[in-house]
C-alpha cells in the first residue's frame, strides 16, 4: 500500500518559483494588456464623447471574436508564418505578427473620432479584438507548453501566474491608460484620448521585446501525431493522391481536435463539460462590462477608477489568484470551482450596496477588492480546469475551442448589458443582484459532472 504524504504549506508554494512560472507571467500580461484598449479605454473614450450606455454596451460586441477564435485555431497549431518561424519559433512568430497588427490599429485610433466616425472606430476595435483573440491561441499554447503534460501541480500553479500576468497587463495597462488620458486632458488637448493610444502602443513595443526572453519548446511528437491523424483520414477515404491529401489535412486540422475532445470525455460529459464552460462567468461578464460607467455615473473620476479599479484591485487580483492557485493544488481544482463561484455572487452584492449608498470611497475599495478577489479565485480555477483537458496534440485548438465557449457566455450575452441598465431604468442596485444570480445554474452543472471528469491532476 503506498502512502502519500500532504505537502506542507511552503511546499506548496515552492511551486512558484520554478524558474518558467516568470516566462508565464509575461505571456499573461501580454494576453491581458489589449482588453485595456477594447475594454475601459474605449468605453470611456465613447462615454466622453457623449455616446449612451446601450450604444457603448453593444459596441462591446468587438468582444464576440473571442467566443469563435477557435474556429481559426487549427491553422495556428498547423500554419507556420514565413521568416518569423525560423527566426523566434512557431508560437512566438504567431504573437509578434498579432502584436504588430494591434499596434497599427493603435495608430489608426490615434487619427480617429467616434462623434464622426463611428463605424471606423468600431472597424479598428474589431481588428484589435481579432488580432487579440488570435494571439489568446497561440499565448495560451505557448504558456500550457512551457509545463510538462502530468506536472498537476505545477500546471494549476502556472494556470495562477497566468491570471496574475493577464491581470498585470489589464490592471496596469488601465492605470497607464486612464492616467495619461487625465493627464493630457487636463494638460487642455481635445485629443487626449489618441494621444493616449499612441502612449499605450510602446507598452505593445515592450511586450514584444520582453517575449524573445520566453522559450519556446520544440515538441518532437505533435506533428508526427497530426500527421498519424491525417493518415488515418487518407486510409479510410480508400485512396491516396493530391485530392484526398488536401482532404485529410484540412479534414484532420479542423475535426481532429474535437473527436479527441469527446473520445477522451465521452460524449455527455463533454456535452456538460460544455455547458458549465459556457455559464460560469456571465454575471461576472455583465458586471465587468458596465462596471467603468456605473463608476462614472456615480461621480468617480478617471484618476479614481485607476487608483481603486485598477491599481488597488491589481494588488488584491496578485494577492488572492496566489493564494487561489495554492488553494487549487491543496484542494483540488473542482472544489476551487465550487469556492469561486458562491465568491462572485457573493461579491456582486457589495456593488449593489454601493449604487444604493452613492459615492463612497471606502465602499467602493472595499467592493473592488472583494470582487477582484473572487475573480482572481474564479479565473485561476477556470484556468487550471481547462488546461487540464487539453490534449497536447492539440494543444491550441482545444484550449482555443473551451476559452471560447467560455467567452461567448460572456461576450454575446454581456453585450446586452447595458440595455438591461436602461430597462431598469438605471437602477443598478437591482442590475447587480441580477448578476448574483447568474452564476447559479453553472455551479448545478459542475456539480452533476464533478465526479466524471478526467482530469490530469
Amino acid at each position: 500500500m503506498e502512502i502519500y504524504k500532504k505537502q506542507t504549506l511552503s511546499e506548496s508554494f515552492s511551486v512558484y518559483f520554478d524558474k518558467r512560472m516568470l516566462r508565464i507571467l509575461l505571456l499573461g500580461a501580454i494576453s491581458g494588456f489589449p482588453w485595456v484598449l477594447i475594454g475601459s479605454s474605449l468605453s470611456l473614450w465613447l462615454k466622453e464623447d457623449g455616446l449612451s450606455r446601450s450604444t457603448i454596451g453593444w459596441a462591446g460586441l468587438i468582444f464576440a471574436v473571442y467566443a469563435f477564435n477557435y474556429l481559426w485555431a487549427p491553422i495556428i497549431d498547423r500554419i507556420r508564418i514565413p521568416w518569423l518561424t525560423e527566426k523566434v519559433g512557431h508560437r512566438r512568430g504567431w504573437i509578434i505578427t498579432m502584436q504588430t497588427l494591434i499596434l497599427i490599429c493603435l495608430v489608426c485610433w490615434s487619427f480617429a473620432n467616434p462623434t464622426t466616425n463611428l463605424t471606423l472606430v468600431i472597424s479598428i476595435g474589431l481588428i484589435i479584438a481579432i488580432a487579440s483573440a488570435t494571439q489568446d491561441i497561440t499565448v495560451d499554447a505557448l504558456r500550457i507548453e512551457q509545463i510538462g503534460e502530468h506536472e498537476g501541480k505545477s500546471m494549476q500553479a502556472g494556470a495562477a501566474i497566468a491570471v496574475v500576468g493577464w491581470w498585470t497587463g489589464y490592471k496596469l495597462g488601465g492605470v497607464v491608460a486612464l492616467n495619461a488620458a487625465e493627464f493630457f486632458q487636463q494638460a487642455g488637448f481635445e485629443n487626449y484620448w489618441q494621444i493616449t493610444f499612441l502612449i499605450l502602443g510602446i507598452v505593445i513595443i515592450a511586450c514584444n521585446i520582453g517575449l524573445l526572453f520566453v522559450n519556446e519548446p520544440q515538441p518532437t511528437d505533435r506533428a508526427e501525431n497530426q500527421r498519424q491523424t491525417d493518415k488515418m483520414i487518407e486510409d479510410k477515404l480508400g485512396s491516396s493522391n493530391i485530392m484526398t491529401k488536401v482532404v485529410a489535412w484540412l479534414t484532420g486540422t479542423i475535426i481532429g481536435p474535437v473527436i479527441s475532445f469527446f473520445k477522451k470525455n465521452g460524449f455527455k460529459i463533454a456535452i456538460a463539460i460544455l455547458g458549465f464552460v459556457f455559464l460560469f462567468k456571465i454575471g461576472e461578464a455583465f458586471l465587468g462590462r458596465m462596471s467603468v460607467i456605473f463608476y462614472k455615473e456615480i461621480g468617480f473620476t478617471k484618476s479614481d477608477i485607476a487608483l481603486y479599479s485598477k491599481g488597488l484591485g491589481w494588488v488584491t487580483t496578485v494577492v488572492f489568484t496566489l493564494l487561489g492557485g495554492i488553494f487549487a493544488i491543496r484542494s483540488g481544482v473542482i472544489k476551487a470551482m465550487f469556492l469561486s463561484g458562491i465568491l462572485m455572487a457573493s461579491t456582486n452584492l457589495l456593488f449593489s450596496l454601493l449604487a444604493w449608498s452613492g459615492k463612497s470611497e471606502l465602499l467602493f475599495a472595499i467592493a473592488v477588492i472583494f470582487d477582484d478577489m473572487a475573480a482572481a479565485f474564479a479565473t485561476v480555477a477556470f484556468v487550471a480546469f481547462i488546461s487540464m483537458l487539453v490534449d497536447r496534440t492539440y494543444t491550441a485548438t482545444q484550449y482555443a475551442l473551451l476559452a471560447s465557449i467560455g467567452t461567448a457566455g460572456r461576450t454575446t450575452l454581456a453585450a446586452s448589458s447595458g440595455a438591461l441598465v436602461d430597462w431598469l431604468n438605471g437602477d443598478w442596485g437591482i442590475f447587480f443582484i441580477i448578476t448574483a444570480v447568474m452564476v447559479i445554474p453553472s455551479l448545478i452543472f459542475l456539480y452533476m459532472i464533478k465526479d466524471k471528469l478526467k482530469l490530469n491532476e
